[in-house]
Order: structure tokens, then sequence, then C-alpha cells
């Protein structure tokens, strides 16, 4: 297989998990329990496809253009597809895709769950990593966004605006990402450098990086 980084690259997403179908010999890749990748062996344990979820119009238009990237294997064939481990398909290429899946089957959760799964607030925060996390607070989700920090008695402004307002499970939904009130929300114990080094970890923890 000449996408020998596929294994590290999956592995290394948010809560990403896997195991061996030994049924089947298909290496399995689950967010929060639910496959969103495979690579399927054969009985010499070598790969023969890399399948994976896309919206059913991208699926078939990227059929139609590559010949390595075949109607899913053994799976619903409107919204799995099966890429060839020898063919073709450019690395960047097949990575945007798995990008995709992961996401498209994260989203098949609730808002509140995707958070659970991924150990985020909506702002791609780690609660868990605050020094005040467990004492002063329990976390943006278990609050409902009434942290520590936020006005008394109300939720911090990203929370409202992200679930409150408009229904989103993080912000990564939204175009705007990173927004004027993130930037509104800055700690004045961080320099502008260090402020600029938290927003980026924080889209990066919302994209599974």
């Amino acid at each position: 297989m000449k996408y020998q980084w596929i294994d590290e690259y999956l592995l290394n997403k948010r809560s990403v998990t896997k195991d061996l179908q030994s049924d089947w010999n298909w290496i399995r890749y689950h967010i929060g329990g639910k496959m969103f990748a495979a690579v399927c062996l054969d009985s010499d344990d070598k790969p023969y496809y890399i399948t994976l979820k896309l919206e059913p119009e991208e699926g078939n238009f990227l059929r139609q253009q590559f010949e390595d990237i075949l109607p899913g294997y053994y799976m619903n064939k409107q919204h799995w597809n099966s890429v060839k481990p020898d063919g073709e398909v450019p690395d960047d290429l097949l990575k945007d895709l798995l990008d995709k899946s992961y996401h498209l089957v994260l989203k098949s959760f609730s808002g509140k769950k995707q958070r659970e799964i991924l150990g985020l607030s909506c702002c791609g925060s780690d609660c868990s990593a605050c020094s005040c996390f467990g004492s002063m607070c329990q976390g943006c989700n278990a609050a409902n966004g009434k942290v520590f920090h936020a006005p008394a008695g109300k939720a911090c402004p990203i929370y409202s605006c992200c679930v409150q307002k408009h229904k989103f499970a993080t912000c990564l939904s939204c175009n705007s990402l990173p927004c004027d009130i993130w930037r509104g929300t800055k700690d004045p114990a961080l320099s502008e450098q260090q402020f600029e080094a938290t927003i980026q970890e924080r889209v990066n923890n919302l994209k599974g990086k």
C-alpha cells in the first residue's frame, strides 16, 4: 500500500480508536464507537481497499473522476466509498476525504454528545486541562457554559452564541471561526502571541488534529 501514513494520520485525530474486525479482516477506525474508515485486508493481510464515508453527491462525483474510487465494498453504496490502496488518488485528496468522513460520522451524534466524545467545549478548549477544573469549575459542558470566568449567572459569550443561539455542536460549524467573540474573551494574562497560539490550538482541536 502506498498510503503508509494512514494509520498514524487517523490515530492522531482526536478521540479516534481502532480495532480489528477479525471475521472480515478489516482494520476499523471509530469516533464515538462508530466506524468512519476501514482498511480492508486480504487473506495475506495486505490492504485491498480503504473505505470511508462521504456525502452521496461528492462520492458519486469522485467515482466519476477516479477509477480507483468505487462504491463502498460490503457497505451502503450511496454513502460509502472504497479507494484502491495502490491507485492514483493523491495523498492530499485522500487525507481530505478521511477528514470529511471523520466529521460526517461525528456529526451523526447530538451536539452535546459530540462535545462529550471530543472531550472539548464548543470553542475547542479542553476543560480537563484547566487548573480550575474540578474545583472552581466543572467545565463548560457540565455547566452549560456557565463557567467561572463568565458573567454571573450567564453562559460564556462563546457558548451562548454557538450552542444557545445557533444550535451548533461546536464553533467549527461557524463560517466566522475564529470570530470577534472569541477575541473578546482574551485572558489579560496572555500576550497577543500567546493568545493567538491558544486560538490556533483550539481550532486544531475542533478539526480533530
